[in-house]
């Protein structure tokens, strides 16, 4: 057993998998830990405890989330290994399965983490603790910095949409945030540690208020009227909660940047029907069209999954026309995956692996074209750019308000500042622009 006083000077090491969302959670659990004694593992060091956060998007999601749990075993064999996350949550018979795991927790019970350690003891059977999926209602707040210089802010959690391929409702709840007051709060603390660039996270970030009575909307102006010198990015959100206002108001902000992600997952209306999706392929194209006539500029991603039941191999081919005509700057290309107790398994039609495989090398392709495309637009331009401190001893990155990725000769003095940079040739095997001299 584990307790208070022998927390102190504990080593613990922490593994990630899956989303943004998933590393700011593991940033606001390795913030208790810290705070009640242990320090963060190095490189040689057993760790006491290990703590694995999981992903279940897809069956190679669960495979890794295992991998992991092995490996690090390996490493640390007389840790606790604690393992949560969606994958926890979903299926937490099965990972109490898993040799080396001592203590598996859902998603209302992984910020309780400490007090499940101080009763844990080692020689008992695997201990799983889990709420039922429509029992949870906490929201916990958290930010975490990534291993380049942006922060990552979850501002909303759980999803109500229930698309027919997706099993994220079921690992994450309902759809809930904290209130705009606490939201801004939090990215204060990031602010006042140095960030210049936060990423607002979530699993349906359009969703934020819901339960607040507030909306994305307010607080999007909220983030704006900050005055800090910080910049802010919308990850990915529903394109039916990507209002025009909102994009007349990104248009002329200070603070959040001409950068969107919208998950498109099909570009045929007879596959976003069997998906549930809660729009129609014109609609999509009104909202590139509506971002582009106001920011030309501006950088689209877009999520596609490829695949799925009921996807022919003409529905595909018109997907791939429709994707091929939207302005947009790059895809996200997901394999479709079976998943256990979705309404999808109820299709009939499946499409063989080997096929999903070859579309997604298509779509790959294609994304390709529309980056380096927008990419080489974006030449011979001039706009702000905030470098990162990841490098390889000879260069830096960058990436600018649109989410141009500059390269230039490492300068330590230039990490985690702003600077103006005119845009230069591109770099296909890098996938950057050069710096050109102002």
């Amino acid at each position: 057993m584990i307790d208070n006083s022998v927390f102190h000077n504990k080593k613990v090491a922490f593994h990630t998998l899956g989303c943004k969302l998933n590393f700011a959670e593991t940033s606001a659990i390795g913030k208790k830990m810290s705070d009640e004694g242990f320090v963060k593992v190095r490189a040689g060091e057993e760790a006491d405890v290990c703590v694995i956060n999981t992903c279940t998007v897809t069956d190679t999601a669960d495979r890794k989330s295992r991998q992991a749990i092995s490996k690090l075993k390996k490493l640390h064999p007389n840790a606790i290994m604690v393992v949560t996350g969606c994958y926890a949550q979903l299926k937490p018979d099965e990972i109490s399965k898993i040799e080396g795991v001592d203590l598996v927790l859902g998603a209302n019970e992984k910020f309780s983490i400490l007090d499940y350690l101080r009763n844990i003891e080692s020689d008992k059977p695997v201990e799983v603790h889990t709420t039922k999926i429509n029992k949870i209602k906490q929201f916990e707040p958290s930010v975490s910095r990534d291993d380049r210089t942006r922060y990552f802010l979850k501002v909303q959690d759980g999803c109500d949409y229930y698309c027919t391929y997706c099993t994220i409702p079921f690992a994450r709840g309902r759809s809930r945030s904290a209130n705009i007051a606490q939201t801004i709060e939090k990215a204060m603390e990031a602010i006042d540690a140095g960030a210049k660039e936060i990423v607002l996270t979530g699993v349906n970030i359009g969703d934020f208020g819901k339960l607040t009575g507030e909306s994305f909307f307010e607080l999007v102006k909220a983030f704006d009227a900050i005055d800090r010198d910080v910049r802010f990015r919308i990850s990915s959100i529903e394109p039916n909660l990507l209002t025009d206002e909102i994009i007349d108001y990104v248009a002329q902000s200070k603070h959040i940047m001409p950068h969107f992600h919208i998950p498109l997952q099909s570009g045929t209306n007879e596959v976003l029907a069997l998906m549930k999706r809660k729009y129609n392929r014109n609609f999509f194209a009104h909202k590139v069209q509506k971002i582009k006539s106001l920011m030309p500029h501006a950088f689209i991603g877009v999520d596609v999954i490829v695949g799925v039941r009921g996807e022919t191999a003409e529905l595909f081919e018109d997907s791939c026309q429709f994707i091929d005509g939207l302005d947009i700057s790059q895809l996200h290309v997901f394999t479709y995956s079976e998943r256990a107790g979705t309404k999808m398994l109820d299709i009939e039609q499946n499409t063989p692996i080997a096929e999903r495989k070859k579309r997604s090398d298509i779509l790959h392709l294609l994304s390709d074209k529309k980056t380096k495309a927008f990419y080489e637009s974006q030449i011979g331009k001039t706009y702000p750019v905030l470098w990162e401190s990841r490098h390889n001893g000879e260069s830096m990155v960058g990436f600018s308000n649109n989410y141009i990725k500059i390269e230039r000769p490492y300068d330590k003095n230039r990490v985690n500042t702003v600077e103006m940079v005119l845009f230069g040739e591109w770099n296909e095997e890098k996938s950057a622009l050069m710096v050109n001299k102002l």
